[in-house]
């Protein structure tokens, strides 16, 4: 039986949930009928190194700041001479090579939306509204990764319902689960599991995801019970253009002894087990994959409620949801459960239950696979 192509196209390959996604898709596809190419628009990061299979071609593209367009005739040469059965293209910067898939004849050409870009946080910029309803006639079939993002494609650009699919991301719950024990410090972390409370989050450290938001909020809640820096310890895990700004949060309000940025880490299973408490500081989002993973690892997950985050927790229940940068909020989220370490547990453990129950990668698998083939 020939395998089926797949080109996957991405605006850079490096950490984050749309890329993680792809990592799942390669693993876990099967081999014997999937072969797979990762195209970057612009680069490719050690990242890559999470694909476990060897056949697996990187090409990036090194595209410069602005449009892609100088690159279109090489893209075109290249899926005509890679002639994939499937163009799976993620996020609106690679929309645009849609239509190239088109005239290149590629049979079927997936698009997945993942989330909102820095630059549209709500999807409201009528220009990227005009662009995706321009490139719709090319697209065969849209995946969505929340239900508000699955709405966004009804009404806003007017996709059908034939021609869309809500596939919410998976999690490895055999990967990401709670520690039996206390678990070690892993390397290279100054602060000790048990002996400090350690809360955090993994991301691109970019707008959208609001991290100095974070920052600030543990700035003030040492400010507001002292008390706290005995114990209380930040880790934030990720890179990116905001990376300047957070650490100089933590300096002007004293606290950078007490929290950790190492950058972005290949250990984050690890680095969850450690935790007590997640949180999930974004301005907007599809479908979490970190908080996917969080509240598979059985933490206390505190998120603002944006993006289809309200659909994986349930307030009071599985977590707890507060409004985008309501600093009070999350200062008082952030002590309760410091100082309530039975409820966090409690809130934990559900959390855990509805992982498995609700989005264990075995699902995601199945239906990306149905569109694929």
């Amino acid at each position: 039986m020939q395998r089926r192509r797949i080109v996957h196209i991405v605006y850079s390959f490096s950490i984050g949930g749309l890329e993680n996604v792809i990592v799942q898709l390669i693993n876990r596809l099967p081999a014997n009928q999937y072969e797979h190419i990762v195209l970057s628009l612009t680069s490719i990061s050690d990242f890559k190194d999470r694909i476990e299979r060897p056949d697996v071609q990187f090409i990036a593209l090194d595209k410069q700041p602005g449009h892609a367009i100088p690159l279109y005739p090489k893209i075109y040469r290249l899926l005509r001479q890679l002639r994939p059965d499937v163009l799976h293209t993620c996020n609106l910067a690679a929309l645009e090579l849609v239509p190239l898939g088109w005239l290149a004849r590629v049979p079927l050409r997936i698009h997945a939306e993942h989330g909102w870009d820095a630059h549209d946080p709500n999807g409201t910029n009528p220009r990227y509204v005009k662009v995706r309803k321009l490139y719709k006639p090319f697209v065969s079939h849209y995946v969505a990764v929340s239900k508000d993002l699955d709405d966004y494609l009804e009404r806003a650009i007017g996709i059908p319902a034939r021609r869309r699919s809500l596939i919410a991301n998976g999690v490895d719950t055999n990967i990401f689960n709670p520690p039996d024990n206390t678990p070690p410090a892993v390397p290279g972390c100054p602060f000790r599991p048990g002996q400090h409370w350690l809360f955090g989050t993994v991301g691109r450290l970019q707008t959208v995801k609001n991290q100095p938001f974070l920052a600030r909020a543990f700035v003030r809640l040492l400010k507001e019970h002292p008390e706290a820096a005995a114990r209380m310890r930040l880790i934030i895990i990720g890179d990116g253009p905001l990376r300047a700004e957070v650490e100089q949060i933590l300096r002007d309000g004293d606290a950078s002894e007490y929290a950790w940025l190492p950058g972005a880490r290949n250990d984050i299973p690890d680095i969850l087990r450690m935790l007590d408490c997640f949180v999930l500081p974004s301005q907007a989002e599809g479908t979490s994959c970190t908080l996917q993973e969080a509240m598979a690892s059985g933490l206390h997950c505190i998120a603002t409620a944006v993006g289809g985050t309200p659909k994986l927790i349930a307030d009071g229940q599985t977590g707890n949801l507060i409004a985008a940068d309501d600093e009070p909020a999350l200062v008082e989220q952030l002590y309760q459960a410091f100082t309530d370490p039975e409820r966090s547990h409690r809130l934990g453990a559900t959390a855990r239950q509805t992982a498995l129950n609700s989005f264990a990668v075995s699902g995601m698998m199945r239906d990306y696979a149905r569109l694929f083939s």
